[in-house]
């Protein structure tokens, strides 16, 4: 639907301010950028989203996608959309525990349950 493509479009926006300004601060503090498997992973997930959001925009819009009709797009696009979304997962969960380091458990847990819990709905 558009309010999918909305909202899908909003966030990748969010989430590409926040990698500018991530980007920006490693440069003032003189740090290496894309060292971990949480950037290279984020950075795997605002490109993916972004080829994922493009294809659905071009192929997919229920006004004037090119073949908005087509099953095997629309399952590509499903799929890969839920596979890319399970890597963002991966990567808060690895930059949460990287902040806070492996000391303290409870949090990373606490942080990972709504994950857990939603999981089933977010990926039907």
């Amino acid at each position: 639907t558009k309010l999918h493509g909305i909202m899908a479009w909003i966030g990748m926006m969010l989430s590409g301010g926040g990698l500018y300004v991530i980007y920006q601060n490693k440069v003032e503090m003189g740090k290496d950028h894309f060292t971990t498997l949480h950037s290279w992973a984020g950075l795997a997930v605002l490109i993916g989203c972004t080829l994922a959001g493009l294809a659905g925009g071009i192929f997919l819009h229920p006004d004037f996608g090119i073949d908005k009709q087509n099953k095997t797009i629309r399952k590509v696009h499903k799929l890969l959309s839920r596979g890319l979304l399970i890597v963002a997962w991966l990567a808060t969960l690895s930059g949460l525990k990287t902040l806070i380091g492996d000391e303290d458990v409870v949090s990373l847990v606490i942080f990972a349950a709504p994950l857990l819990v939603a999981a089933p709905f977010t990926l039907m």
